[in-house]
């Protein structure tokens, strides 16, 4: 018998990390053998919850693994894990901070738009798992007065994202995704810089290029700075053309006067 028996708290906190980082010496006195070896037993657990981890990943990330292959894929998602160990049991959340990870992970130096193609996946799949939420119905606006038009502030749909890169992450994430080899070798990486705006909508997700006026334009009003702020910064013929599409897509939930709840 352990002089000192943990509490439950401890133990449950022992067992998190030795699934982790492997099985304590002292966890394993407090593992009843019945047939194998506190460690070998709790290597099955171990096993276990890698493996469940790296399919978690693998879902959100397979353009990724399309583009490392499996075992470079797997091998990575090893490393983040031991120094990001997920913290909800919802696992549809885990692996946000990925890209950053493969950002600074040397063999994947060679790859430059690996981690935007990453930050590209993890946008496309914090849209599809965002909750539901009915978008803003133009009558909302037309109830605030006219004068209070300019003042407005919109609340961002949680199922839409905004993306910046150097590189064509867009064009590279379809042509993985489909197995093209032919669209993917006519992509050239050096043709600037894209503008992306990825949203839900009834038919699925959808990533659409944008113009930099565009994104600017929306990230304004997605980060709830005032029409009229948003309207003079972008002083374009077009603008007014944008946010009604924008609106008619559904990007927003709700809006109201600035500085005042909006419902």
């Amino acid at each position: 018998m352990h002089p000192h028996p943990p509490t439950l708290f401890e133990l449950q906190r022992a067992i998190g990390q030795g699934l982790l980082h492997g099985v304590d010496g002292d966890l394993g006195a407090f593992v009843a053998a019945d047939g194998l070896t506190p460690q070998a037993r709790l290597g099955i657990y171990r096993n276990t919850a890698i493996g469940t981890l790296v399919t978690a990943l693998r879902l959100s990330y397979p353009a990724v693994q399309a583009l490392v292959g499996p075992e470079f894929f797997e091998g990575a998602a090893r490393l983040f894990m031991e120094g990001s160990p997920p913290g909800s049991a919802w696992l549809d959340t885990y692996g946000q901070t990925f890209p950053e990870f493969l950002a600074g992970m040397p063999q994947a130096a060679s790859l430059a738009y690996l981690p935007d193609t990453a930050r590209l996946e993890w946008a496309v799949n914090a849209a599809l798992h965002a909750p539901d939420a009915k978008p803003l119905h133009l009558a909302r606006l037309a109830q605030l007065e006219e004068a209070q038009r300019g003042d407005v502030c919109f609340v961002r749909h949680p199922a839409v994202r905004l993306l910046q890169s150097d590189f064509p992450i867009d064009a590279i994430w379809r042509a993985v995704l489909s197995g093209d080899d032919g669209a993917m070798g006519a992509i050239d990486l050096n043709a600037g810089p894209v503008w992306l705006l990825v949203h839900r909508t009834p038919s699925g997700i959808e990533v659409d290029r944008l113009s930099a006026w565009q994104w600017r334009f929306a990230a304004a009003l997605f980060a709830g700075r005032p029409l009229h702020a948003a309207l003079e910064e972008t002083p374009l013929s077009e603008t007014h053309a944008w946010l009604g599409s924008l609106l008619a897509s559904g990007c927003f939930t709700a809006a109201g006067r600035c500085g005042q709840p909006i419902d």
